[in-house]
């Protein structure tokens, strides 16, 4: 396992080292309600784990040798959310789609990482990556003080 690929899990799916927590401890044990429940002006923790999920997504689909093709715009496009099974179906896609990216990153190199991502314009691989990590923990964050709010 790469650096790169161990902080990626830590903080979606088994890490504890940074927050003490991640998104798979954070999104256990919530309701359908409680996830779309609106707290003031905040996004609901169903629209913050589609939209993390959504540049996940975005980025295995890429790493698996597609365009990139995702947009800040409709980062927070959540379909409806009306049943457990819907949430269900949210949560197993990030965690399915963060192990796969999980994998592929292990394989990538020290070279691929510092290599251009898609367009030099956007800098390297490792910057990107970086970059979705601290998105991550930044969401993850607020994810946590939701879910206080909106009780456990």
């Amino acid at each position: 396992m790469n650096y790169t690929a161990n902080r990626f899990r830590e903080v979606i799916l088994d890490g504890t080292w940074v927050a003490n927590t991640n998104f798979r401890a954070q999104l256990s044990g919530l309701t359908w309600q409680q996830a779309t429940r609106k707290v003031d002006s905040f996004n609901t923790i169903a629209a913050l784990t589609f939209h993390i999920h959504y540049y996940i997504g975005g980025l295995l689909r890429v790493m698996q040798g597609g365009p990139l093709d995702i947009r800040d715009q409709y980062s927070f496009d959540l379909p409806p959310i009306q049943s457990e099974a819907d949430w269900d179906r949210l949560r197993e896609q990030l965690f399915d789609d963060a192990g796969k990216m999980a994998a592929l990153l292990d394989e990538m190199t020290e070279a691929q990482l510092q290599g251009p991502f898609v367009d030099p314009k956007y800098g390297t691989w490792q910057r990107n990556l970086d970059g979705l990590i601290e998105h991550s923990y930044y969401h993850l964050g607020q994810i946590a003080l939701i879910r206080k709010m909106v009780g456990e």
